[in-house]
């Protein structure tokens, strides 16, 4: 099993450096660009904001981590995201590591700013975390159009 979902997440990279390749080929400062229909926010909000679910469920639920979340002021350019996500990569290698024994094994946490307890398997936490970058993705996508430009294809299979 871990070969599989180490194969689909090599899917999920491909997937993202199209996406950034598409966004080194805009304007840089669309990135921060505000845009009136998301609240005001811009593409680098959602890109750090995919690195943080990452860092909130993988490393700090899934590996017992206390890795602070980025803020948007941090990132000054596509290359900061980039650096960004190759955080992001290491965390998955040893998420997926360390249970490749047993991913449907029941994990019990606290989520303190909540106020709730969740139980969850490894494998929920893996499927959440890319189901929601690719969710946030085409958010991206559609403020880019907003923005005047034209999206590419950014799926995993890219045709």
């Amino acid at each position: 099993m871990e070969q599989l979902l180490l194969s689909q997440y090599a899917g999920v990279k491909g997937a993202r450096q199209a996406l950034f390749s598409y966004c080194g080929s805009m304007n840089e400062n669309a990135l921060f660009e505000k845009i009136a229909a998301f609240n005001n926010n811009y593409i680098v909000d959602l890109l750090v904001h995919n690195a943080n679910t990452y860092i909130s469920w993988l490393k700090n639920f899934g590996l017992d981590g206390a890795l602070p979340f980025y803020e948007t002021e941090d990132i000054k350019d596509l290359d900061d995201i980039k650096l960004l996500f190759e955080k992001v990569d290491l965390i998955v290698g040893d998420f997926l590591q360390k249970y490749k024994d047993d991913y449907e094994q029941l994990l019990t946490k606290e989520i303190k700013r909540k106020g709730i307890t969740v139980t969850l398997t490894p494998l929920q936490l893996f499927t959440h975390v890319i189901t929601h970058e690719f969710h946030h993705k085409g958010q991206m996508l559609t403020m880019s159009r907003l923005l005047g430009y034209t999206p590419i294809d950014t799926d995993v299979i890219r045709t």
